[in-house]
Order: C-alpha cells, then structure tokens, then sequence
C-alpha cells in the first residue's frame, strides 16, 4: 500500500486499495480450529493488519467465551480497522425459533459484530425466509452477508463421502438468492467452497466462473483455505478477488497478490495495469 512504511519501500508491488476497500479484501478465520487470543492477534495486526479486512469467528465458536472477552477481541479488531463477523453460527439459532434469532441478533449488536453472516450450509429453509433474514439484520445496524452455494450440508467438518451422497445443487438457485440478498441490502456474498473446491473430486470451476460473470468480481468472496485454492482464485480473476483464508495463511496470500512471491506457476506472474 502507498501510504504503509513497510521495509524495502522503493520495491514496486501491485496496488493496494485503501481500507475501507471494495476489492481484493481478505477476511481471515479467528477461533475454531485452533485458539485464537488477543496477543496473538495484536503480532499479527501489528505486522499485517494493513492486509486484513475482516475476522470472523467460525462454527459460532464466540457463544462458548466470556462476553467481556469477545468484546475485548473485538475493540482490538476495530482499533486495527477490521471487522468482524459472526461466521455462520445463525443457522443453529434458527432451529430455536425466532425469538432466539431476534435475542441473538441484538446481542450480536452489543457486543461490537459488525457482520452477521446468513448461511443455511446445514438446513433447509424457504429463499424468502434467507432474505428476510438479511433484512432484519440490516435493520439491526449491522451488515448481511449471506452464503450461498451449491452443495447441500456444506459447513462444519463433514465427509467428502456423505457431501457427494447429498449431491449438489444448480448454480443458477445460487445466482438467484444471491441477487435477491444484494436486493435486500446486502453488500458482499460469501461463496461456499464445498462443492466447488472442497470435499470435490474434480473442481467446479465452471460455477466460479458464472459467479462472477453474473454477480460481479466486487459482490463476491470466495473461501479458499487451502494455498492451492486461494492461488487458483488469483491466477484466475487476478489480486482483486475477495478470498477467505485462514488466519495463518494471510501472509502467504498477501505475498501472492502484491506479486512478491509465489509458487513456480505464479512467481512474477500475479500483475496489475493502473496507470
């Protein structure tokens, strides 16, 4: 970025746009697979945070911490221009009614979420009741982002065996929830890797493809935990992607989109064109 005081300045690198940005963001994953603290998180802001757009806390994992915690990890994230996200854990309080998603809806504003994220990887639930849940987030004060995807029961730690069993669905009933929620308010759509790049013996690389053709490069973010995976986004839709990665991948992913480094198929060959 132009205005960071990184070390070897005078190194040319791709542009970064300043945060907050519309493209190329990076939200990286906070506790699930492994704890994930304040100290560990101000290492990483402090050398990375320029990168870094969003955390979000995966498999509802915040609703087993202290409150004053949660909201420690969260001011931390803010004082540090981040966001942060609830991951998908609003699926699991829809099976409790909605007076449990109203309750956890404001107590998600109380502490300092600035993102609630709309997924239904593991139920199933009518596209209206989907977007209206994006609405009432939106009226709450805080920012949508719904999930959408083509592989039913994608979430979690499911078998690749049990996914292939459900099958998976049109992209085109993607498309179409995706644009109703962006109808609806919603700014930014998180793809699900599974069934495109994850638990797949071949990947959909077509559906990523009519994603982005359809929805626009700036609507979506795709998960991509794996290098393999974030590589195939950059060498196909170039720097600008918006890619969720885990938290100790940042680095990596940043060193790719800036051109730096890279593996033998994408070392010098990540550029950009903005004269």
């Amino acid at each position: 970025m132009a205005d960071l005081d990184r070390a070897l300045s005078f190194l040319k690198l791709n542009p970064r746009q300043k945060k907050p940005r519309a493209r190329a963001q990076t939200e990286i994953r906070g506790p699930y697979y492994a704890p994930v603290g304040r100290r560990y998180l101000e290492d990483l802001f402090e050398s990375m945070g320029a990168y870094v757009d969003t955390l979000k806390f995966a498999g509802g994992s915040f609703a087993l911490m202290p409150a004053a915690w949660v909201r420690s990890i969260i001011d931390l994230c803010h004082r540090h221009e981040v966001a942060v996200s609830t991951g998908g854990f609003l699926e699991y309080v829809l099976t409790q009614g909605p007076a449990a998603v109203d309750r956890a809806v404001a107590e998600c504003r109380e502490l300092g979420f600035d993102i609630i994220e709309v997924s239904a990887g593991f139920i199933s639930i009518p596209d209206d009741d989907l977007v209206r849940l994006t609405e009432r987030v939106i009226r709450a004060g805080m920012k949508s982002k719904p999930e959408v995807g083509i592989q039913f029961g994608a979430g979690g730690a499911t078998r690749a065996v049990e996914l292939a069993a459900e099958g998976t669905r049109d992209v085109g009933q993607a498309v179409r929830l995706a644009r109703r929620h962006l109808d609806a308010g919603a700014r930014l759509i998180m793809i699900e890797s599974e069934g495109i790049t994850e638990s797949v013996e071949h990947w959909r690389t077509d559906v990523a493809a009519r994603l982005v053709e359809e929805l626009g490069l700036e609507q979506v973010m795709f998960e991509a935990s794996d290098p393999e995976v974030f590589s195939f986004y950059v060498k196909t839709f170039g720097p600008d992607v918006n890619l969720f990665v885990d938290h100790s991948q940042v680095v990596q992913l940043e060193c790719l989109r800036a051109g730096l480094w890279g593996t033998q198929s994408t070392w010098g060959r990540v550029v950009t064109y903005r004269p």
